[in-house]
């Protein structure tokens, strides 16, 4: 039997497929590409293989559009559309000085931030990269919510990968902690599995995600000296409730 092998390029492309960006039919993506449109300078934290930004140029921004994430597989996709900037490293390394109208934060990218050092660091980073009266757009996952119970093997994904390959997608639970040190908070560590058809497993990737109730998340931005301007429970700019499962922020420097 031969070796199966998988890669970092592999896994990035297969994001795309699992994660298509289309403001016309998601309304998360829709949110963001209003913002997006309607300023001259974006920075895009943990921008990935870059899809949002390389959309609104599609759809007509000539302003600078900035792409920042520690992926090189990643970004190696981004990059065949020169026409934007992209820069390897993660948000803390953010390293310009009042150049953006707008930084966002996508696809809950702000929940890999898992320790305060790493929240804190990257806060200021993105910070000092707004213009005065510049906004920082994100989302998170409502604690209360519990998403991770919805990570299991038997919500798996069937997904054609660029080259015609059935790929099985899966994502399973290691641990669920709310022991975060200095701040309030639940740390989610899960793997995900991305296998052939027939069930031969082709990659492994463990990750970390903090889950943060509104009340400690405006703690942290505020000290970053960020001023909350919106808080959202769902992308069609509802209020936070009992039940949201999304707690989406628009903060202004």
């Amino acid at each position: 039997m031969g070796v199966v092998m998988y890669s970092d390029t592999d896994a990035a492309a297969l994001y795309d497929r699992l994660n298509p960006w289309d403001p016309a039919s998601w309304p998360a993506d829709r949110f963001y590409h209003e913002l997006v449109m309607a300023v001259g300078s974006v920075l895009d934290v943990g921008c990935g293989t870059g899809a949002m930004l390389a959309h609104a140029r599609e759809q007509g921004h000539r302003g600078r559009l900035v792409g920042l994430d520690p992926d090189r597989a990643a970004l190696d996709r981004a990059r065949r559309r020169a026409d934007i900037e992209w820069v390897e490293g993660p948000a803390a390394d953010a390293r310009w000085t009042a150049c953006f109208d707008l930084a966002v934060m996508t696809g809950h990218a702000f929940q890999f931030l898992a320790s305060d050092d790493d929240l804190r660091a990257s806060l200021a980073a993105i910070r000092g990269s707004l213009r005065a009266g510049g906004r920082f757009a994100f989302e998170t996952r409502h604690p209360q919510a519990q998403a991770w119970l919805d990570w299991c093997p038997s919500n798996r994904s069937d997904v054609t990968d660029e080259a015609g390959r059935a790929r099985r997608v899966w994502n399973e639970v290691e641990s669920v902690s709310a022991d975060v040190p200095a701040s309030t908070g639940t740390v989610v560590t899960f793997t995900g599995t991305t296998a052939s058809r027939d069930g031969t497993v082709l990659w492994v990737d463990r990750t970390s995600l903090r889950f943060l109730d509104p009340g400690p998340l405006a703690v942290f931005l505020t000290e970053a000296a960020f001023e909350i301007e919106a808080q959202y429970g769902d992308w069609d700019r509802g209020p936070i409730t009992t039940s949201s499962r999304e707690i989406v922020t628009v903060a202004r420097a």
